[in-house]
């Protein structure tokens, strides 16, 4: 970006300052959140033990700890700082993007290996509540789809362990076949979701060079790169169901802006197969309405490009229905089962706004200050004041996920443990750094953010 020099007009540069305080404004804010969150929930966890969380408002304990991964992960940091705007700005963009799904992986991995290769990665998803348990169960998979709702409810016979029954079954079934395959074990299990969930950072900046323009996209990638997300992404099956949610979006924005309905089956196929992973996932509406808003003009000129998406969206939720799953049912009976357990003892005036402070640690500051920017994008729109229309189109896609954010943190089915939950729209918030003023520093926050919460904190995921 452009560097104003003396020899420009003082309220340029007087501008320039007021934007960035603006930012260090909103940045503060949301440390005190943070701060009221940690200190409140503290309280009522001391008191009251509600939350089941030892360190709220994240499900993790205080144990501060050194391990392989550590100097690995300082080196990315280092690397991405110092190089990473640098080389985004000027690689050619087919190269841009290996190398940003090369460092994500790099850098969960490392963070992911922190806490050692067994509880970093091997053990994440053997545990009690994980989908590997159920494994064995899934012999018959005809059988096991037919009888998946008979199993949900803590008094049903042979419940199924927390995650399974808080998933459609597709969740679980994508560990059933990697260990039909041949891939067995967590070891198998856990690179999977952190090769995939680095893909992720992969879609984004291509949705984001489809919607809004390159040079954003180019902004975007070393904050998608360096996210404090990487440390729920390492080893947490919702890194699949991200890449998974994130690449139906750009397959759908790659769809609506080169009328291709080749691209929107695709991505029908995509959003079909989340919201068979994962219930929340059906929250990708608002951000999928967000493209098709700025693809409208592709959709009129080739109509064919959503009958596509909606033949695509259909293939996945009628074979199970056709297994014998049925989705809304299933949904039903989690939410008593979610009720029956610490769901239903969380205290929902708690949550409702220590889920966003939650938000704020997994997407860093530098995305609160972008957020508070793209919001300021869109008023000056509305303000009729002229504006690049790449910078709304990005604002607007970031409200998307917002938005999406707000529904689930309202609903009262994410009280805690969003860290990982809400993964999929978080994201969806990164790219709005792309709006941010002196990347490097913003970069060096997200960075030591993410160092202090991996070696500080043993985290539940």
């Amino acid at each position: 970006m452009r560097t104003l020099t003396s020899a420009e007009p003082g309220p340029a540069r007087s501008g320039v300052r007021r934007e960035a305080r603006r930012d260090l404004y909103a940045a503060g804010a949301a440390v005190l959140l943070v701060t009221a969150a940690a200190l409140v929930g503290r309280h009522i966890q001391g008191s009251r033990h509600t939350l089941f969380v030892d360190w709220p408002p994240l499900l993790a304990s205080w144990g501060p700890h050194l391990g392989a991964g550590t100097p690995a992960a300082v080196l990315v940091a280092i690397a991405t700082v110092a190089y990473g705007p640098c080389v985004a700005a000027r690689l050619p963009w087919r190269a841009l993007l290996p190398l940003a799904f090369a460092t994500a992986t790099a850098w969960t991995c490392s963070l992911a290996l922190i806490d050692g290769w067994h509880r970093g990665i091997a053990g994440r998803l053997t545990t009690r509540h994980e989908y590997l348990r159920a494994i064995d169960r899934f012999h018959d998979i005809p059988a096991a789809l037919r009888t998946f709702v008979d199993h949900i409810l803590l008094q049903s016979p042979d419940n199924w362990p927390a995650h399974v029954a808080g998933h459609p079954p597709g969740a679980t079934l994508t560990f059933v076949l990697l260990d039909r395959v041949g891939l067995r074990g967590g070891g198998w299990a856990g690179m999977w979701c952190i090769v995939a969930g680095a893909t992720a950072c992969v879609a984004v900046l291509v949705t984001v060079r489809a919607l809004a323009d390159e040079a954003l996209a180019r902004r975007a990638a070393p904050f998608l790169v360096l996210a404090p997300a990487a440390v729920w992404m390492g080893t947490s099956a919702d890194a699949y169901f991200t890449a998974v949610a994130a690449w139906a979006v750009a397959l759908l924005a790659l769809a609506v802006t080169r009328r291709s309905p080749g691209r929107a089956a695709a991505s029908g196929l995509l959003f079909g197969l989340a919201c068979y992973l994962s219930y929340g996932l059906t929250l990708l509406a608002p951000i999928g309405a967000v493209v098709l808003l700025l693809g409208r003009k592709g959709v009129r000129e080739r109509p064919a490009v959503l009958v596509a998406l909606l033949a695509g969206l259909a293939v996945v939720p009628a074979a199970f229905t056709l297994a014998g799953f049925d989705w809304w049912e299933a949904y039903h009976l989690l939410v008593t089962r979610y009720h029956q357990g610490v769901g239903g003892i969380r205290p929902y005036g708690y949550w409702v706004w220590a889920n966003p402070a939650c938000a704020v640690l997994v997407t860093g500051l530098a995305t609160v200050a972008g957020l508070r920017r793209a919001g300021a994008v869109l008023v000056r729109r509305r303000g009729g004041t002229a504006g690049r229309v790449a910078d709304v189109r990005l604002a607007l896609l970031v409200s998307g996920a917002l938005l999406a954010v707000l529904v689930a943190d309202l609903s009262g089915m994410s009280k805690a443990e969003t860290e990982r939950i809400w993964l999929p729209f978080a994201v969806w918030l990164l790219p709005a750094c792309a709006f941010l003023t002196g990347a490097r520093a913003w970069l060096a926050a997200q960075a030591v953010l993410t160092l202090l919460l991996n070696h500080l904190l043993l985290t539940g995921w």
